[in-house]
């Protein structure tokens, strides 16, 4: 394949990708976005997450790539600006930025898309069988991830934090990247572009500092791979020590 069918490839998968994600989010199209349990999902697994990540928090090294990680690659956020910054370059994106960092950028959009979806089912299940829960604790979620189900959904996830993690550190440490990215800085700022900008910068930063990738991301995935299982299989004590995150 040619560089300029893998270029229009990318481009036409981010553009399906982004249409998609803003249609999910979007609470006139599915009113479970309009849902007090929404909020409180989305900051109890931050808290989960942060606490799985402790140990690299506390590795100097390892420290900026676990934030990349936790506040734009495995997030259930608002990306809404990120997404229309996207939308508004695509055309700019093809001509300039190297063919795998669009892939890149697509397996991450496609996590946060099915990572929403499931959180919308999740949401629709406690809003149906959790009607007097005020908050969110450890046994509440568990019963809500396994009654939602998908379990070969759930590794599909895993598959693509692998991938969208994998993909990110490559591309964004390719030669040339970090110069390019230095370049757009004043055009990007000046377009309005701040998000999307800011994204890859704060990956590039990240991934630079981080020597070994493929390990690090290897325990990211051994980590959730088994609080998954565990999960699905009612352990007493899925998410580590305590697993109280409330």
């Amino acid at each position: 394949m040619s560089r300029t069918h893998r270029h229009h490839d990318a481009v036409d998968r981010l553009a399906r990708l982004l249409r998609a994600h803003q249609d999910l989010n979007d609470p006139r199209r599915d009113p479970r976005n309009r849902s007090r349990w929404l909020p409180e999902l989305r900051r109890w697994q931050s808290a989960r997450l942060e606490a799985s990540f402790r140990h690299f928090l506390h590795d100097p090294r390892r420290e900026p790539a676990a934030r990349f990680f936790l506040s734009d690659v495995y997030a259930d956020k608002d990306f809404s600006r990120r997404d229309a910054d996207i939308v508004k370059v695509l055309p700019m994106m093809q001509r300039l930025l190297p063919a795998r960092l669009l892939a890149a950028v697509a397996d991450a959009i496609e996590l946060a898309l099915l990572t929403h979806a499931l959180d919308l089912r999740m949401i629709q299940w406690l809003d149906d069988n959790a009607a007097r829960a005020k908050v969110l604790d450890a046994a509440l979620y568990a019963d809500a991830y396994r009654g939602t189900g998908l379990p070969r959904v759930r590794g599909r996830q895993i598959d693509l934090i692998v991938r969208a993690g994998l993909g990110l550190a490559q591309a964004l440490k390719m030669p040339g990247v970090g110069t390019l990215l230095r370049l757009s800085r004043g055009p990007a700022r000046a377009a309005g572009l701040e998000e999307l900008q800011n994204f890859l910068e704060r990956g590039a930063a990240a991934f630079a500092r981080l020597g070994d990738v493929g390990g690090f991301i290897a325990e990211i995935e051994r980590g959730e791979r088994e609080v998954s299982r565990r999960l699905f299989a009612a352990a007493p004590d899925p998410f580590g020590d305590d697993g109280s995150f409330s």
